[in-house]
């Protein structure tokens, strides 16, 4: 039996996710392992309404803020070249990956 790899992406820019899922498809075509996804997670929202008068007085102004938090997940045969170039992949600050073996 094989054993599989789950890897988790999440992050704010959409296309910066969009890109690592690319390489690893690239990567995953390149060896000859079978792959599953990216499948898109929803997208988790962060909402924070904040008064618009820095003193509290005056009127009731609202400004309402969003942090929009993408997610994909991909799954693939764990082969250990595979794993090692998965690992050398030049990832993004803000795009976090989460790689599990099941």
């Amino acid at each position: 039996m094989v054993q599989k790899a789950r890897i988790r992406l999440s992050g704010r820019d959409p296309s910066r996710l969009d890109f690592v899922c690319t390489q690893v498809k690239t990567i995953a075509k390149r060896t000859g392992v079978r792959m599953w996804g990216p499948v898109h997670l929803p997208t988790r929202k962060l909402k924070v309404p904040v008064r618009k008068s820095p003193c509290g007085e005056g009127t009731h102004s609202w400004e309402r803020w969003q942090l929009r938090i993408h997610k994909r997940l991909i799954d693939l045969d764990a082969d250990e070249r595979t794993l090692r170039q998965i690992m050398r992949i030049q990832v993004p600050e803000d795009v976090y990956i989460e790689i599990e073996l099941i």
